[in-house]
């Protein structure tokens, strides 16, 4: 019983965390969408420079997630042999868990900053929101993974939904164009 209690409150500390996440989503997006005018429309070139570039930040994710991996290992004696002879610490597998799903997070992210870059002339302010709500939502991700499932969730959420509402909206846009 108390098992199911503790998993009900975890739960619902998962749905919060999402939850709150998508509507920070939707808010930091639509106010780019409102304050974002259109004036001299950048070159398609242009718009996939400006995503790479925007993305430097995406994929430094990805490298401290490596160089924290790379630095526990050093300094632990069970672990600086590598993956491929024993069992890792907890630090590491917490480490590894971290690693992969930021490494996860950048490849959805950067492909649909690109998607988004093809789709949206006016793309350059939003990528740029997409890319800081990636970058804050892995720093809570990665603080709050040791808390269990409701301590990342929020984290977790700031990285997916962004990504996931950028898609859904180039994917409308795209349906449309055909038809128009």
């Amino acid at each position: 019983m108390a098992d199911e209690r503790a998993f009900k409150v975890e739960q619902r500390g998962v749905a919060i965390g999402m939850a709150s996440a998508l509507l920070l989503t939707i808010v930091v997006l639509g106010l780019v969408a409102l304050t974002t005018h259109s004036g001299s429309a950048p070159t398609f070139p242009q718009r996939l420079q400006d995503a790479l570039r925007i993305d430097l930040l995406v994929i430094l994710w990805v490298a401290a997630g490596i160089a924290n991996v790379a630095r526990l290992r050093f300094f632990s004696e069970q672990d600086i042999g590598g993956s491929g002879g024993q069992q890792a610490s907890e630090q590491i597998r917490i480490g590894n868990a971290v690693l992969e799903n930021s490494f996860e997070q950048a490849v959805l992210a950067i492909v649909t900053h690109l998607i988004v870059a093809a789709t949206f002339v006016g793309s350059t302010p939003l990528i740029a929101a997409l890319a800081s709500l990636f970058a804050v939502g892995r720093l809570l991700f990665w603080r709050g993974y040791k808390r269990g499932a409701s301590g990342r969730a929020f984290g977790f959420a700031l990285t997916f939904y962004p990504s996931v509402l950028a898609l859904l909206a180039s994917a409308l846009a795209n349906v449309t164009a055909l038809f128009a």
